[in-house]
């Protein structure tokens, strides 16, 4: 039976330990409260601290890091999280799957693969290519085993506070209002659902073919003028979308640190921001949950609400 340490009780590091425990798996959660998911075991952890987290992966087959800290504590959390897990794994020969995002390819000129450039010039870009660097050079020589997932703007339900495709777009839309966005919102986007996620971090620790490398989440691409015209089809609901002016979201990042941080990776909503997950739909078999279903479900998880 495989062990596994989930780093994280967020959004996806809670489902991620549930839906291991579930297939019989054991599991701990780890996370600075103690919180707590169905069927796992719950410990403190200060993912900085390289004793405690060794401590915590011991015996584990897998350290899934899912964990995500605000993004203007980023520059002084991150880097510490990725020594100590690096020296966990190291220590007690657990393999690490990362869940990552995109933001270290920067802005794209055409769809995203496995293997695009990582050419990003942003701040929050440049930590976390720094940290999968740190990863896949101790895989590369050896002392680590390591993977990271990578997604895009995430949606489904429970998807609330700074989600772009989240609780404050789905209920003005429901309510047959206007919801305010980042961006342009005609563009084409790509948007990966929670479920989803979970599933291609649980196949990517499966995987028992060349690990050192970047897994895309099978994912959906509207933009958000087609989504809100899908919601009203369904719905019978008159809702509408507008992207707030970039220069406005620049002036609220003068005095807001997380509007600036908001508005320092806003390039991803000012051009086609599209995913390709071809290479890992094949290679881990995973698919994305067809488009309709994934959308109602979450549409309706925020209606009961209203």
């Amino acid at each position: 039976m495989s062990k596994h340490l989930v780093v994280g009780a967020g959004l996806i590091g809670r489902p991620l330990a549930e839906r291991l425990a579930a297939r019989g798996n054991t599991v701990t959660i780890a996370t600075r409260s103690g919180s707590a998911a169905a069927g796992a075991s719950a410990v403190v952890l200060d993912a900085s601290d390289p004793a405690a987290f060794t401590h915590a992966a011991a015996d584990a087959s897998t350290i899934f890091l899912c964990t995500n800290p605000p993004y203007t504590d980023w520059a002084a959390q991150w880097p510490p999280v990725y020594e100590a897990v690096i020296a966990a794994a190291s220590a007690t020969g657990a393999r690490i799957v990362v869940m990552g995002n995109l933001y270290s390819y920067g802005s794209p000129t055409g769809a995203m693969t496995e293997h695009s450039s990582e050419s990003t010039t942003e701040a929050k870009g440049l930590i976390r290519r720094a940290g999968w660097a740190k990863l896949r050079a101790a895989h590369d020589v050896g002392n680590i085993r390591a993977v990271e997932v990578r997604a895009s703007d995430y949606f489904g339900p429970g998807a609330t506070g700074t989600a772009h495709l989240g609780e404050a777009f789905f209920t003005a839309v429901l309510r047959s209002k206007t919801a305010h966005v980042v961006g342009k919102p005609n563009l084409a986007h790509s948007w990966s659902y929670l479920p989803d996620i979970v599933t291609t971090l649980i196949a990517a620790a499966d995987y028992t073919g060349e690990w050192g490398r970047i897994w895309h989440v099978p994912s959906g691409t509207f933009s958000r003028v087609d989504i809100v015209g899908q919601l009203n089809a369904h719905y019978g609901t008159r809702g509408k979308v507008t992207g707030y002016p970039q220069v406005l979201l620049r002036s609220l990042g003068v005095a807001n640190p997380m509007m600036h941080e908001v508005w320092a990776s806003s390039y991803q909503f000012v051009v086609p921001f599209v995913i390709d997950s071809t290479e890992t739909e094949r290679a881990l078999a995973v698919t994305a949950t067809p488009w309709n279903e994934a959308l109602i479900a979450t549409a309706e998880s925020y209606r009961s609400r209203i």
